[in-house]
């Protein structure tokens, strides 16, 4: 069966959504959605790696296959992984101390996403070719940014609310993640 990329994006974007469907990068995603100002810019960030990431990967996949060396796969896709996220953070280190204080541990905590190596296992076992690779790469980034975006506005506003003492904190967290997951699950179906 032949997707096509509209497809493959809004499968990745709402439908399958990693953190909201698939239940992957969860660490981050309750981590870091405190505060819109650091939810936004990890999002990107692993999006930037999930790109490079699928990018690497599929050439990899490619090379490994006619070299019949496919038991390679998982160790070259983690330090493929690993690397991208050496570079994200030298650049945000350089040219954005501030953020890169402020996303503290789980800017490296993003080579052990595993949305990220999610996505890389994917499109492989799937068997995608490149534009259908990047296009799930891509909406698999812009699925994890939205789930991010959306528990960070969520959280900030329940700042300014009057919530009981015995629902605050991680308890208050897990039942908003809980409410958005079921909130993406009624879009089960529409990526096809």
């Amino acid at each position: 069966m032949h997707e096509s990329a509209a497809q493959i994006f809004i499968n990745a974007l709402l439908a399958n959504n990693f953190v909201l469907a698939m239940f992957l990068g969860l660490c981050p995603f309750l981590g870091v959605s405190g505060k819109l100002e650091t939810a936004f810019p990890m999002g990107v960030a692993t999006t930037f790696v999930m790109l490079v990431a699928s990018l690497c990967a599929y050439g990899l996949n490619l090379l490994l296959t006619y070299f019949n060396l496919d038991f390679l796969r998982l160790i070259s896709y983690i330090v493929i992984i690993a690397s991208s996220v050496q570079l994200v953070e030298m650049v945000l280190k350089k040219y954005s101390p501030a953020l890169f204080r402020a996303l503290g541990i789980y800017l490296p905590l993003i080579t052990t996403n595993c949305a990220v190596l999610g996505v890389a296992l994917f499109q492989t076992a799937r068997e995608y070719d490149f534009v259908q690779s990047m296009t799930f790469s891509f909406g698999g980034g812009a699925g994890f940014t939205l789930a991010l975006v959306l528990m960070a506005s969520v959280r900030e506003r329940l700042t300014l609310s009057d919530v009981p003492s015995v629902a605050q904190g991680t308890a208050l967290s897990l039942m908003l993640a809980g409410v958005l997951s079921l909130a993406f699950m009624g879009f089960a179906g529409l990526g096809g």
